[in-house]
């Protein structure tokens, strides 16, 4: 009788080892399967350097006693 108490008693923390470990959280971290897009919308605008430039070499040009 001894033994057949232990072997129940056996089969139930096995059973409840089994359940207490099944209901454990889990983290998954996993790669992304579409590629990151970073959206840059930049104008670079150089125009009105070259105009400005433009402006001042003409401006020191016609005017030789400035400098």
């Amino acid at each position: 009788m001894k033994k057949k108490a232990f072997s129940m008693l056996m089969l139930l923390l096995l059973t409840a080892n089994a359940l207490i470990t099944g209901c454990s959280p889990t983290v998954k971290i996993e790669a992304s399967d579409k590629p990151i897009v970073i959206n840059m919308n930049i104008k670079i605008d150089h125009e009105i350097r070259i105009k400005v430039d433009r402006e001042l070499d003409s401006l020191l040009d016609s005017k030789k006693g400035l400098f």
